[in-house]
């Protein structure tokens, strides 16, 4: 999958076809989601489509004509119940209420997409912009970092493409100092006749994929006990580490307050993408569980087994609550599911297949999420923000009084 083109203004613009809209009943969440699968079916063959252009924001949904020239359809997030596809038949679909009708009536808007992952991607986008939009509303709910500066750079959620709610399943052994200082670099030892100068570095933040970094780091012989060196600095280098670390501004570091995660963005990579909504990226473990007991059936949360350290987990809502599924990395370097026999070559893949399938499973997984953040009345932010002027200014005048 390529990249995503990510404008200034965070939107994300796609292609697709308008197939139409139609009502959908007011009922309970696993009603209305078996009501939405049977009306797509239904509509998978449907000829009369529209192309139209798609803009994604966390702030809403807009849908303008092929050429970008007349806005067709806009609705707040805050208005979008939810997001789903069937990527077998292309479709992408999302439940709102219109602008201007009554709350009570919620409108499907379905769309074709070109093949199935980019239906799949539609809905990955949607189903991000709700989670950033939680992350936006709830800051005390995001992850938290270790102290530091955060860098210059435009943050996103996602470490170099790796969610941080994972980053646990990779084990990286850290120097007996308070950590590296920001912008150091690792430089690997090789031999006694090849200089520092020479020799590639190894950061300690991975910026390609783990199994390529671990080759690498074999070969350079600075792979000890399973787990990555940080700290083979040369002398030179060490003694300067330690000079840094000795200096007003690294005292000042350990005395920094822990920072909150990095602020929220829409991922640059359709792989990144996938992930971030699969970890529910930048929200902690226990404020996603949480979300996920009241998503529709089959939604699930990828995360950190909470008994097995370095080992995935996946938590999935079912009709009897949720059910913690251990991810078994095989010596085969295969995934497969905790007393499931069917093994895959990536998690990609894992989820893929009990998507299709739930074989083991009491339920298939879903791709289809909840706006948490989903407000049924339409002027319900305008009147909170009246009350809280309101007072507002009757504290004032007590204070005159």
């Amino acid at each position: 999958m390529g990249e995503t083109p990510v404008r200034d203004d965070g939107t994300v613009k796609r292609s697709a076809e308008y197939v139409g809209s139609f009502p959908v009943d007011d009922c309970c969440l696993d009603d209305q989601m078996q009501q939405l699968h049977t009306q797509l079916k239904s509509l998978k063959t449907c000829k009369k489509r529209r192309s139209v252009s798609l803009k994604f924001s966390i702030k809403g949904v807009k849908m303008y004509d092929e050429d970008e020239t007349t806005i067709l359809m806009a609705h707040a997030l805050r208005r979008v119940s939810l997001s789903t596809a069937h990527p077998s038949d292309a479709q992408f679909a999302f439940v709102s209420h219109n602008p201007g009708n009554p709350d009570a009536q919620l409108y499907c808007h379905l769309f074709k997409a070109s093949h199935a992952r980019a239906a799949q991607f539609l809905n990955l986008l949607l189903c991000r912009c709700f989670q950033l939009s939680y992350l936006e509303k709830h800051p005390e709910e995001a992850q938290v970092e270790s102290a530091g500066p955060l860098p210059n750079c435009t943050p996103s959620l996602l470490n170099q493409g790796f969610p941080l709610s994972v980053s646990a399943l990779v084990s990286f052994r850290r120097a007996p100092t308070q950590g590296l200082l920001p912008g150091e670099k690792v430089f690997p030892l090789k031999n006694n006749s090849a200089t520092t100068e020479e020799q590639p570095s190894i950061q300690e933040n991975v910026t390609t994929s783990p199994s390529l970094v671990r080759k690498k780091a074999i070969r350079n012989k600075v792979l000890r006990s399973g787990a990555y060196r940080s700290f083979t600095y040369t002398p030179h280098k060490q003694r300067h580490l330690q000079d840094r670390l000795n200096s007003p501004q690294g005292k000042g570091q350990d005395k920094m307050p822990v920072r909150r995660a990095r602020a929220p963005s829409l991922a640059e990579t359709e792989e990144a993408l996938a992930q971030a909504v699969w970890c529910w990226a930048g929200i902690t473990t226990d404020s996603s569980s949480s979300l996920l007991a009241e998503d529709v059936l089959g939604s699930y949360l990828l995360c950190p087994h909470p008994k097995r350290p370095g080992c995935g987990s996946l938590i999935i809502r079912f009709s009897s609550g949720l059910i913690t599924h251990l991810i078994d990395n095989t010596y085969k370097g295969t995934y497969r599911l905790e007393n499931c026999q069917q093994e895959f070559c990536t998690i990609a893949a894992l989820i893929e297949h009990y998507t299709k399938f739930k074989e083991e499973l009491d339920f298939p997984l879903s791709c289809a999420r909840v706006n948490h953040c989903y407000e049924w009345e339409e002027n319900v932010g305008k009147a909170h923000q009246s009350l809280k002027r309101k007072n507002a200014e009757y504290n004032q005048r007590k204070q005159w009084v």
